[in-house]
């Protein structure tokens, strides 16, 4: 998937993606490769991590456990 940066506003770069419809997407510029400018098209990857997810999953339910116990 690409993304151009629109523009940047301060410490926030406004991506567009541009598949059917635009999408607009305020990231912080920190996020970004170093050098980047307005104009410029990044290649942008999304994956699950589905070990993270099952960590965050375990360590909810084990705080909601405790709750339930408190009570």
């Amino acid at each position: 998937m690409q993304a151009s940066i629109d523009r940047i506003e301060g410490t926030i770069a406004v991506l567009i993606f541009h598949k059917d419809e635009p999408v607009q997407v305020n990231v912080p510029l920190s996020l970004l490769p170093p050098g980047c400018r307005e104009g410029d098209i990044l290649k942008i990857e999304i994956d699950q991590d589905p070990a993270a997810t099952e960590t965050v999953k375990e360590r909810v339910s084990g705080r909601i456990e405790k709750l339930k116990k408190r009570k």
